[in-house]
Order: C-alpha cells, then structure tokens, then sequence
C-alpha cells in the first residue's frame, strides 16, 4: 500500500426528510444564497422545501448553472456573493451545481484573474478562507457533494479543480428527491459511478487490500441495484444504495493508498466540451475500449476484477479478461447508455479533434504509469467506433 494522507470533514445527514435539518445545520444569523440548476428543483418542490426550511433566515437565489458548469454563468454568481455579502453558499442539485457552488466560493475570494484558477494549482493554495458550503443532493453521480474536486467548463475545455476549501460542511443525501430523475440521468449517474470506482481500482497491484474490497463491494452494489432502481425509481432501497455508492466512490477513501488512473475521465471531458455528450456516456464509450487497448497493462487487476466482480473462473488468462470487458459493456448497455462512437454520430473524422483537444490540454500522458500517449489515446478511440 502506497503512503497516504486522508481528510474528509463533511457530516453526511442521509434518509428521508432530512432537508429540514437546515434549520440545524445553517447558522441562524446567516445571509444564504441558493444555487440551483434548471427548473426541477422548483417543478417537483425541493426548492420549495429547502426555502421553507431556512425558516427566517435571509437568502437569495441563483439559478441556471448548466450541465458541465460555465465559467461565465459561475462569475456572475460571483459578484452577487461579493456584493450582497454572503456568508452562507448552499447548492440544491446534481455534481455540476455543487461543482459551481464550490467554483463560486473560490473565486470570490481570489484577488487574482479567476480564469487562473482554471488552469494553475498555485493561485488555488493561494486562497485561505471561504464561506461554508452546504448542499442538498438531487442527483447522484459525481460524489462531489463529499469531496475536494470540481470540474468547470471554460472555452473549449473542463477544468479540474481542487481545493480543501472545496468541502462541503455538510450534505443531505435523501433519495426520495431523487426519484424523478429521468431515467437516462440515473443511468449516466451509475454509470458514473461505476467508472468513479474502477479509475481507483483496475490499475495495478498495490497490495490495498481493504480499498480493493471496498471497491469491488461500490461495483457489485451498482450491478445489482442498477436495474432495480431504473425500473422502479421509489424503491427506496435500492435507490438509497445507489446514493451512498455515489457518494463513497469518489470521496477519498478507496483511492487511498492505490495508484489511480484517469484516462477515462481526461478523454471524456474533451467528447463533452467538443460535442455535448452527457459525460457519463462518453465514460461508457471509452471504458471497454480503454481495457481493450491497455489489457497487459492492467493484466492482473483485470483478472481480479473478473473473478471478485463479475465471478468469471475456470478459463484461460485473456478469455477471462475479454468476458469481463464484454460484461461490462453490456452492463452499461443495459442501463440504455450506449457504448460506442458511432452511437452518437461521431466518425474518425471527429478523433482527430479530440486528440488536438487532448494535446491542446496537456492530456499526453495519461494512466497510472504516466505511459499513455496520443497515439494511444487515437488506438483507444479508434477501437471505440
């Protein structure tokens, strides 16, 4: 097991009803201000709910921050916190609002040009205080609403970026607001979810025991439930465990210790800023073919994935790990996500383009080992036509 630092202060207040626990969690004197997304939190009354939990506090409301956050949308926030003097953010929705939230808290409190934040690690240490975050969950996927990341869209690119200040103080996690999902979000949700876990997992070897089972537990959760909870989104079960997978697999503690690799997610942002794909699709697309290209690479963490996830045994070597990426392509298919390019319309005309992206970005060297070339990246997305 490598050596590793673990931090991780948000309180977690999970289960139906919770969101009236804010009149417990929020300061009393606090000026808020609400972060949402589109129109659902007010269609199916969550807003309606979380306002009505403030009880007399003072708040304001900012809406419309997009799938994959805009830069632009999150500055405009921006100014309101400065100018109203908030001291309390508290985003209402999926990974891309609570993305923005913790964008928004940043950059109000950088003296630097924000844009900078985007694209350099130094000015974010530079930032040493922020407002509290706190954040009702609508959407589960991306575990950002228990972690230190967020992913912001500007120009032609999505920008990792990661702060400690970027944890929330608190989330609600009830399933119940979840249930109106529609189905291709829950579906990219999982899918999301999935690919979360095996980045930190099928890697190579390094001896981390609990973290394997750990993750191996997060992937055999979602391929039980996955098709439950599609089918009926009000069994409560099967959705709250979807949550808490959501939440686990991306909050820092299986990828504790193990060599992680984000290839998949370093590709797939460029599909989404190219084309607009949902970003749980694009991870669809390049996981099996990913696998695929990189299979002596990742050779014995396939086969432990093949035998502890997937129970394939008593087959050769290679056929075990080409079962096993079968499975989980066909897993993804089942949840009505689509796991090739030309699915979306996209030829190897369109490589050519993300590859200039890739490289634009400084995407060159991917996976774990840092031995993932463009050329590599051109094999994976050929194979994934």
């Amino acid at each position: 097991m490598q050596d590793f630092e673990f931090y991780n202060p948000t309180k977690i207040i999970f289960g139906k009803d919770k969101v009236s626990e804010l009149d417990h969690l929020i300061p009393k004197e606090a000026k808020v201000l609400i972060l949402y997304g589109g129109g659902s939190v007010k269609k199916y009354g969550t807003l309606n709910k979380v306002i009505e939990a403030l009880g007399g506090r003072t708040y304001l409301e900012f809406g419309g921050i997009e799938p994959n956050p805009k830069y632009e949308t999150l500055m405009k926030a921006v100014e309101i916190v400065r100018h109203e003097k908030i001291d309390f953010l508290l985003a209402v929705g999926g990974g891309s609002v609570i993305d923005g939230t913790k964008f928004i808290n940043l950059a109000a409190h950088f003296e630097g040009n924000s844009e900078d934040l985007l694209i350099y690690i130094d000015p974010v240490d530079s930032v040493t205080k922020a407002l509290p975050i706190g954040t009702v969950l609508t959407l589960p996927a991306t575990g950002s609403e228990m972690n230190r990341g967020a992913v912001i869209s500007f120009k032609d690119g999505k920008y990792p970026v990661f702060s400690n200040l970027f944890f929330p103080q608190f989330s609600i996690l009830d399933p119940t607001l979840t249930y109106s999902l529609p189905r291709t979000q829950v579906g990219n949700g999982i899918v999301d979810t999935f690919i979360h876990t095996v980045e930190q997992y099928v890697t190579y070897p390094s001896e981390a025991m609990f973290q394997d089972r750990a993750a191996e537990g997060i992937l055999q959760t979602l391929i039980e439930i996955g098709p439950k909870t599609l089918e009926n989104p009000t069994d409560y079960e099967s959705r709250a465990n979807f949550v808490w997978s959501a939440t686990m697999a991306l909050n820092g503690l299986i990828g504790s210790g193990v060599p992680q690799d984000w290839t998949t997610h370093a590709i797939g942002h460029e599909m989404t800023a190219l084309y607009g794909i949902d970003h749980g699709k694009t991870l669809a697309i390049l996981q099996p073919s990913i696998w695929t290209i990189r299979k002596k690479q990742k050779w014995d963490k396939l086969l432990q994935y093949a035998d502890r996830v997937w129970h394939i045994k008593d087959m050769d070597e290679e056929a075990t790990i080409d079962l096993a990426i079968y499975k989980t392509r066909e897993f993804f298919e089942s949840l009505g996500i689509k796991t090739r390019l030309s699915d979306y319309n996209l030829t190897k005309t369109h490589i050519e383009e993300i590859l200039s992206n890739l490289e634009k970005h400084g995407q060159t060297a991917l996976s774990e080992t840092g031995d993932l070339t463009l050329e590599d990246s051109r094999r994976i997305l050929e194979n994934a036509l």
